[in-house]
């Protein structure tokens, strides 16, 4: 018998909100991994000692959230395509003697958006222009969407965003300014919510979008994944959209993780029964 058993885990602070690894280990049940995923309060005077915790015990990988994506690079020893662009990092891969930063927010993000529509050749409208939603961008733009919109109240952080989309990416990509309700133009095949309004416990919140420019051709997905259906989504489904929430996101973020560790194509519905059993 083996009792050396390989760790996985997430670094953050606040650590104890995070519903990770319940869906995680779920899916190492469900697949007889017989690994474990560790939630971890580490504060950002102790990332360096905490990774290099990790490293000297041998962690398979393990994922960084808030406040960690950034300052992690620095103690990695490479990064991968699409975190390279994002300049961000959420889940670290031991790969031989060397850990590798990845960002898989956008992928899954993207991932869930499939089942649903593919990104490709379609005319995109985000909303929001911070870590996530520079994550989403980038891997938007990567899976083959031609035109973003990042709609953002701070010109000059949806200005960055879209030179990023514009220098390393093929998408053409354009700042609108959200001064007031938006818009959405009819021409758009995609909306994406890539902020904070509306996450628990501020369930009601309504991003400031004008709720009759949505038509039923469009597909509209919220990154909020704490009420699953967000106020948002309830009034896109009522104009005929098809919807896509964050708990898909969460997911398949933790899909991508799990096969970068483990080599395992986990079982995306066990683990999303594992979330709602928690009853967020």
């Amino acid at each position: 018998m083996n009792f050396l058993l390989p760790l996985t885990g997430s670094f953050a602070q606040p650590a104890g909100e995070n519903p990770t690894v319940a869906m995680i280990e779920a899916a190492f049940a469900h697949h007889g991994l017989d690994w474990r995923y560790i939630n971890v309060e580490v504060a950002p005077g102790d990332l360096g000692d905490a990774v290099r915790g990790a490293r000297a015990m041998g962690w398979r990988g393990f994922n960084c959230s808030i406040p960690h994506k950034v300052a992690v690079i620095e103690h990695l020893d490479g990064l991968g395509q699409s975190a390279e662009i994002i300049g961000a990092v959420n889940t670290i891969v031991r790969r031989g003697d060397r850990l590798i930063g990845e960002n898989t927010d956008g992928r899954g993000f993207v991932a869930a958006l499939r089942e649903v529509v593919d990104p490709r050749g379609k005319s995109v409208v985000l909303f929001g222009a911070g870590g996530a939603a520079r994550a989403v961008a980038v891997e938007m733009a990567l899976a083959g969407a031609t035109r973003i919109t990042i709609v953002n109240r701070s010109a000059a952080r949806g200005q960055a965003v879209v030179d990023l989309l514009n220098t390393r990416t093929a998408a053409q990509a354009r700042y609108a300014p959200w001064t007031g309700p938006f818009s959405v133009p009819q021409d758009t095949d995609i909306v994406i919510h890539a902020t904070s309004v509306g996450l628990y416990p501020d369930v009601e919140a309504m991003p400031d979008i004008d709720i009759d420019s949505l038509t039923p051709g469009m597909v509209v997905a919220d990154g909020i994944h704490n009420p699953p259906l967000t106020r948002l989504l309830r009034a896109a489904q009522g104009r005929g959209c098809r919807t896509v929430d964050g708990l898909g996101m969460l997911v398949q973020q933790g899909v991508i993780g799990i096969k970068y560790w483990t080599g395992v194509d986990a079982n995306p519905q066990v683990m999303r029964q594992a979330l709602l059993d928690l009853d967020l």
